[in-house]
């Protein structure tokens, strides 16, 4: 976790805990607000997390939407369908685990 939140300084990008409402069938884990920059993480799933769980899950979070912000900044280029970013930025925010582990 920490390698995560130590990106997300670095990147001036704050992260903190917020309820991201109710979304059905389908979790919203965090969510990334480029106006402020800021990680938004889902405390209504954090809630439910042992220590050990909710250390993975704010690493991959934070992780996740950090490639969303390199994007934004025009560090990376931006993939034109959603569902391909998005699996590029869990790509990435499980990469960044494996090495900062």
């Amino acid at each position: 976790m920490i390698g995560a939140l130590a990106q997300a300084r670095r990147y001036g990008v704050a992260v903190c805990f917020a309820d991201l409402g109710e979304w059905g069938a389908v979790e919203l884990r965090s969510e990334y607000d480029p106006a402020v920059p800021e990680i938004r993480i889902n405390n209504r799933i954090a809630a439910r997390l042992s220590s050990r769980e909710l250390g993975e899950f704010v690493a991959l979070a934070v992780a996740h939407e950090l490639y969303h912000h390199r994007e934004r900044i025009g560090e990376i280029p931006t993939q034109r369908d959603r569902a391909e970013r998005e699996a590029a930025a869990s790509d990435f925010a499980r990469g960044l685990l494996e090495n900062t582990e």
